[in-house]
């Protein structure tokens, strides 16, 4: 079938070259002479009418329609009439039983809008908007469902956003208090290189607005660490209006939180904790710079490439965005904070310590020394222990060892290995319960000091050799650390050597294998040794044929000696050790 602009085109052809008549043409191409007509007065044909449909059940309820939406001008906008409730007083008090909800509800949507522009009511138009670049930001938060460490659980993505090129920072929060919110500008404004010059627009939110002023346009009552923050990095905030009004004056934020949700966190992500989700909010930020915004011809990434040299600079000096707490540390050695618990070394039972209550993580100090550290809880009555904070209390007590929730939770985040196991109960069957436990203890202790890698392999090697002493376990611990330098020297070495450079005195791999030979020899505790079973010893060591030490030879010292006279010693007696008889003699002259 031809098209109506085929045909015309073909009608005006044969009228100009052909001559015909409008009967003609009709005849010829089969349509009506009013369509030849129409052909030979303009060569595009007309738009076709649509036919307005009339709902004749309709009409007679358009009376009483139109004075509920009257009404609804005068009325608060959350108790304005749906269509839904429309069609449910046409049905209680008119009795339109017959009208279906489509038809009550297209009338309602076209005829609303009317009654508006009649009764002068203004009307929602979006005016676009030119950014200076480095000027303007815009906050928000958004919720997000994750399956945290195999939990669902709902948290908080605080989003930044600059205006013109449309670089946007996104962190996962499990609050959306003060703290997440001043602990987000941060992260933003370190990963951006800087602060907008002119203002970030904000909702009125609670952890910057203590109240909104009515009737005194944009004025807030704002917090004083709010106050603090801004001043520390020297920006200005604008607060949009309350309401669906206010998300329209920073649109650009609202719609970046539902982008990101849908593309990047459908479906949940499934991770350990926060910081690994992150981390990989981090790489999906890097490759968003390559997308472009609606219809720009420039990427975000090369839109911030702009923005980024006019933004003012950070503020030499650090804020710290927790928020300043006080508890007291109970008989347990915990502290509560908004409900959760955290151990903090026992040393601070019965005091009370400063606590900096982070977004993600509960930061304790001594002065101004950090005394623990945890990761914020998400669940509500949790806790968080670390088996280091009882260590002391432990060695003291070394019964409290198996069964306590330290070392339960020690095993559960993997920090006590298979490695602590083993030389646990090597440690037991040679020392005993007590003191092989507080052996194990004191190689708990060396963690504060030294890399775990170091101290594991540590107590390899001293497993090896059949020492479970934790000094064995250091000077191994030591000697690892010193041969992984060494061959790190080493390796350098040989870099500079394949370039042509000096190692800073090093000479052959003589030398270097001579090293590695100085090296061989291990500690070995020998009493350790006797006192394990013979075939748990390692072969290689050398045998132990040395006679077990006596103290016989020193029994003569415990002897009483009394001064005699050696002319009435008797012969027999050359030693002159006094006899029994002599010496219950000497008790009866006492008596």
């Amino acid at each position: 079938m031809r098209a109506r602009v085929e045909v015309f085109a073909a009608i005006r052809r044969d009228a100009r070259v052909e001559g015909l008549s409008i009967r003609g043409l009709a005849a010829r191409y089969g349509v009506h002479r009013r369509t030849v007509r129409a052909a030979l007065e303009s060569a595009k044909p007309p738009e076709r009418k649509t036919p307005v449909r009339i709902s004749m059940k309709l009409e007679a309820f358009k009376p009483a329609i139109d004075v509920m939406l009257i009404e609804d001008t005068a009325a608060p906008r959350k108790q304005r009439h749906t269509a839904r409730r429309v069609l449910a007083r046409l049905v209680e008090e008119h009795g339109a039983t017959e009208l279906s909800y489509s038809t009550v509800r297209d009338y309602v949507r076209v005829r609303r809008a009317e009654i508006d522009v009649e009764a002068g009511r203004r009307v929602e138009v979006f005016v676009p908007q030119e950014h200076v670049p480095g000027a303007e930001a815009e906050v928000d938060f958004g919720e997000v469902w994750v399956v945290l460490d195999g939990v669902r659980t709902k948290c908080h993505m605080f989003v930044y956003r600059l205006s013109y090129s449309g670089k946007a920072v996104h962190r996962v929060y499990p609050t959306q208090a003060q703290e997440a919110f001043l602990e987000g500008h941060i992260e933003a404004f370190t990963a951006l290189g800087g602060v907008p010059t002119k203002h970030i627009r904000y909702d009125n939110l609670t952890a910057a607005v203590t109240s909104v002023v009515f009737g005194q346009g944009r004025q807030r009552v704002e917090n004083d660490r709010w106050v603090l923050f801004r001043s520390h990095y020297g920006f200005d905030a604008f607060y949009c209006q309350p309401g669906i009004t206010g998300a329209h004056e920073k649109g650009g934020v609202e719609g970046e939180v539902g982008r990101f949700r849908r593309n990047r966190l459908s479906p949940m992500p499934v991770v350990a904790s926060l910081d690994e989700l992150n981390d990989r909010i981090r790489v999906w930020e890097e490759e968003d710079d390559n997308r472009r915004i609606s219809d720009r011809i420039r990427t975000v990434g090369q839109d911030f490439d702009t923005d980024q040299p006019r933004l003012a600079p950070l503020p030499a000096e650090a804020f710290d965005p927790g928020l300043a707490l006080t508890p007291r540390v109970d008989r347990s050695s915990m502290i509560t904070v908004r409900m959760m618990k955290y151990s903090v070394p026992a040393r601070f039972i019965g005091r009370k310590v400063r606590v900096s209550l982070r977004a993600s993580e509960v930061v304790v100090f001594d002065g101004r020394t950090i005394a623990a550290r945890h990761q914020r809880i998400t669940i509500k009555h949790g806790q968080s222990v670390q088996l280091d904070h009882y260590l002391e209390v432990l060695k003291t007590k070394p019964g409290a060892f198996p069964g306590s929730t330290a070392l339960a939770r020690a095993r559960e985040a993997g920090s006590f290995t298979n490695a602590h196991e083993a030389f646990w109960a090597a440690s037991r069957r040679v020392n005993g319960d007590t003191d092989g436990t507080r052996e194990l203890i004191d190689v708990l202790l060396l963690h504060r000091f030294m890399h775990p890698q170091d101290i594991e392999a540590g107590i390899s090697a001293a497993l090896t050799v059949g020492a479970v002493s934790a000094d064995v376990v250091a000077v191994e611990a030591r000697r690892h650390v010193t041969e992984n330098l060494t061959s790190n020297q080493d390796l350098r070495a040989e870099d500079l050597a394949a370039v042509g450079g000096s190692s800073s005195g090093r000479h052959s791999d003589g030398h270097r294998g001579a090293r590695v030979e100085e090296h061989v020899q291990r500690v070995v505790s020998l009493t350790q040794r006797r006192l394990m079973d013979p075939a748990a010893v390692i072969a290689g060591l050398p045998p132990d044929s040395r006679p077990i030490p006596s103290v016989s030879a020193y029994d003569e010292l415990l002897a009483k000696r009394s001064p005699v006279n050696p002319a009435n010693a008797p012969a027999s007696n050359p030693n002159n050790v006094p006899s029994s008889s002599s010496v219950s003699m000497s008790k009866e002259n006492i008596s």
